[in-house]
């Protein structure tokens, strides 16, 4: 495996991965450290803070854990839609356009890879954007959710959001969430929860079978060999790093652009450590001629 530290990155990321990714069809796999450039925390990257999302055991144990989530949810949302993809969103978009990226398969719920114009993606923990009722599964928008709280809560994101650190998922860090109203699902009454995967359950099947045939269809059986990228992801969790393991076993070349240790780096053919903006800006640069 090559590993690539300190400066000159643009043309070690070159040096090393050119001869893999050359002429190659790529899948996409990106993490949480793609999007700190756009201002939203990394759960696990250097420097971030320690983070503790909520269960979804501790999500349905009663009024109390939603009534605090949600009072958090409202306040980081409220900053979280304004974030805008960076140019490590724009540089897999582009690589899409050009005919070299087949998909993304993204682990974030920030919704910056369609925003950037990015076409075939797959939302494996889902997205924050969306809203389900636990009851009878009727899905709707957040922002239509995001009104009907201000509504219960007027002043509250004013009061509350001014001063207050976000945290890896978007959410504001609050001390009291006293008095905070909670909003009920339109159709039935039943209990909303943001249609994302939170820690404690499992993506769905479909999905995860999905994600599993756009990496095995990188096999040079299905056409020509290709690779799979993975970009600001320490794959600390399973559900991303069973992707990369099936490349590995599979004989697929993985390339790792990331900031510090990640849980597959001994699965990687290179690794870059290196900011996700600058590598993949050199890549799609790199590839487009």
């Amino acid at each position: 495996m090559g590993v690539d530290t300190g400066s000159g990155l643009e043309s070690r990321l070159l040096d090393h991965a050119w001869p893999l990714l050359a002429g190659r069809p790529l899948v996409a796999l990106t993490g949480a450290g793609l999007s700190t450039d756009s201002g939203i925390p990394d759960y696990r990257g250097p420097g971030s803070p320690r983070a503790t999302p909520m269960t979804f055991g501790e999500f349905r144990s009663g009024e109390a854990a939603r009534r605090r989530y949600w009072a958090r949810s409202h306040v980081g949302w409220a900053r979280m839609r304004q974030a805008e993809p960076n140019a490590g969103h724009r540089a897999l978009a582009s690589l899409e356009v050009s005919g070299r990226l087949r998909g993304v398969i993204t682990q974030n719920v920030d919704g910056l890879h369609r925003a950037a114009g990015q076409r075939t993606v797959v939302d494996l923990h889902g997205r924050l954007a969306e809203v389900i009722c636990l009851d009878c599964r009727r899905r709707s928008p957040r922002p239509e959710l995001q009104r009907r709280l201000a509504e219960l809560n007027p002043g509250f994101v004013e009061t509350h959001g001014a001063d207050v650190a976000s945290a890896p998922d978007g959410d504001a860090v609050l001390d009291s969430v006293a008095g905070f109203r909670v909003a009920d699902c339109l159709a039935c009454g039943g209990v909303l929860k943001p249609d994302v995967v939170f820690f404690g359950e499992n993506v769905p099947p479909d999905r995860v079978a999905l994600c599993y045939a756009m990496v095995e269809a990188l096999l040079p059986d299905s056409g020509p060999p290709g690779a799979l990228l993975v970009a600001g992801s320490s794959l600390a969790v399973q559900s991303g790093l069973r992707f990369v393991r099936r490349a590995h076993k599979s004989g697929i070349p993985v390339v790792i652009v990331n900031r510090g240790w990640t849980r597959g780096d001994e699965l990687a053919t290179v690794k870059v450590d290196g900011g996700c903006s600058e590598i993949l800006t050199a890549l799609a640069r790199g590839l487009a001629q």
